[in-house]
């Protein structure tokens, strides 16, 4: 199963498809039996309603009310307003973390012992299809990043590798999109990856179900169609477990909490020359068995 959260008369509304159609959509929340005051209307909901939840979201997808074509709907991101910041993995591919000491004048294949954590606000979670500030004024590094995220399920504390998966609901894509001369004038990575608008989501959760492995998945990225990164999960040092293993540690992951797992290289600072981005570009992210996620970047949003 495939949930997006998309806008219907105003208000936002959990959606459903099939494994094999993502053309169309149906209305969760509207059709949720016990009415709409106890409905769900994001994907963080429905994880809080554990197994129950998802049962009843299948046997309303078999069930097949009507549906909306997904081209008809405005798609938001599939946890528009999170609890808590995005949990996010920094330098996590090797090709990345290469190309990043070698732009910073570092040896090349120094990586790290253990996990860098960062978070991004809530603020700057925003959905398929909305714009991107350029933020010309404030940085002249405007980057992206194309990133694997976890959404949690059950989450917990201290949670084993061993049983890792079983914490977890789903899978989206986020774009850390980051403003690197605020990243090092700062001197931690906060500033510059938390300006509002920063953190395009979704547009699809895929249930686990349907990605049996997310350690081998393709992730590729292209600004205006130019393919900038093309990679595998599987180049990743600290694979899905370990990121929930470590994070978990002394820390209660909750339902619906985000984790951005890194991103490969290709990143627009890393080339030479720099190519930041800017008004008018058009950044595309695929992830495989996920879907396709695409944002505009503009001057006056």
């Amino acid at each position: 199963m495939y949930f997006c959260v998309f806008e219907h008369n105003g208000s936002p509304k959990l959606g459903c498809a099939t494994d094999s159609d993502r053309h169309s959509v149906i209305n969760l929340t509207d059709a949720w039996p016990t009415g709409p005051e106890s409905a769900p209307t994001d994907v963080a909901q429905l994880a809080r309603m554990g197994d129950s939840g998802l049962a009843i979201a299948q046997e309303l997808l078999h069930s097949r009310p009507a549906s909306l074509p997904v081209q008809d709907v405005r798609l938001l991101a599939p946890i528009p307003h999170p609890a808590k910041n995005i949990f996010c993995v920094g330098r996590n591919y090797r090709a990345h973390i290469i190309e990043g000491n070698i732009a910073k004048g570092l040896p090349p294949e120094t990586f790290p012992e253990h996990i860098e954590f960062f978070s991004k606000a809530t603020t700057t979670v925003i959905g398929h299809g909305a714009g991107i500030p350029s933020y010309a004024g404030l940085t002249g590094m405007l980057d992206y990043e194309a990133e694997l995220a976890i959404v949690m399920g059950a989450g917990g504390r201290d949670i084993p590798v061993a049983s890792a998966f079983d914490a977890v609901f789903g899978y989206t894509i986020v774009n850390d999109v980051t403003a690197r001369d605020l990243q090092r004038r700062h001197g931690q990575w906060f500033k510059g990856k938390s300006l509002d608008r920063t953190c395009p989501m979704g547009p699809w959760v895929a249930h686990k179900s349907v990605v049996p492995n997310p350690n081998a998945l393709s992730i590729r990225l292209w600004v205006n169609g130019d393919l900038r990164q093309d990679s595998n999960t599987s180049d990743m040092i600290f694979d899905v477990p370990a990121v929930i293993n470590q994070l978990s540690a002394g820390l209660t992951l909750q339902p619906g909490d985000v984790i951005a797992t890194g991103t490969p290289s290709g990143v627009g600072y890393a080339m030479q020359p720099p190519r930041p981005l800017q008004d008018g570009d058009v950044v595309t992210i695929e992830i495989e068995s996920i879907g396709t996620l695409e944002n505009g970047v503009h001057d006056d949003v």
